[in-house]
């Protein structure tokens, strides 16, 4: 694959991924039964979580590839599919992997706000795979090093965002923060159409040398 994936397209596809604009719809949501002080702890656990499985998933990508035998070309197809599917479910407002029913909450407040917050925050199968793709790239640790600290500015930007907007998220509208979730949705499109090609490119050059 080209260099096209650098270090500034990582940032911007993991702060389409799992960037402030979805991260603050989920915690819109929890904020109306949840008090400050509980969304601000809420918060602080969620960017550790996030922060240790985004930090290992980006210097692990090697050692998974190679144990399950996934090829690089076949995960850049699987991501952008996954990509793609998810972007046109955000354009439409079409929430993937929704939230727990209202009525089935968990006694702990602490470990039920992180179990609504596992898909869109702390686990997101898109950023995992936005990860690996980004850290499979160059086989150093230098540059695992840097999809590292790329995962790390988003989940600390979604840290910050979430800190100083917590009460007014008590009070605001989610339409405003539904319109740029579909304008984002546009440019997450977009970034699997090229991890896709990206993939099939490889696919077809290896048929082709094969042959």
């Amino acid at each position: 694959m080209s260099e096209a994936f650098d270090l500034s397209s990582a940032f911007i596809t993991l702060f389409a991924v799992v960037g402030p604009p979805k991260v603050l719809l989920t915690f819109a949501h929890l904020a109306r039964d949840r008090g400050h002080r509980e969304l601000v702890r809420l918060t602080l656990v969620a960017t550790l979580m996030g922060a240790v499985i985004g930090v290992a998933m980006a210097y692990s990508a090697d050692f998974l590839t190679d144990l399950f035998h996934i090829s690089d070309w076949s995960l850049r197809l699987a991501g952008g599919v996954i990509f793609f599917i998810y972007a046109v479910a955000l354009v439409l407002g079409i929430h993937l992997g929704g939230s727990p029913k209202e009525d089935d909450h968990l006694p702990n407040p602490l470990v039920d706000g992180l179990r609504e917050l596992l898909l869109p925050y702390i686990a997101s199968p898109l950023a995992i795979t936005a990860v690996m793709v980004g850290s499979l790239q160059k086989d150093t640790w230098g540059w695992h090093t840097t999809m590292a600290l790329a995962y790390l500015a988003v989940v600390a930007l979604n840290c910050v965002c979430v800190l100083v907007l917590s009460k007014p998220l008590r009070r605001s509208h989610q339409t405003s923060l539904e319109v740029l979730s579909r304008l984002l949705g546009l440019l997450l499109a977009a970034v699997g159409v090229e991890m896709f090609m990206s993939g099939l490119d490889e696919l077809v050059s290896l048929g082709l040398g094969n042959s």
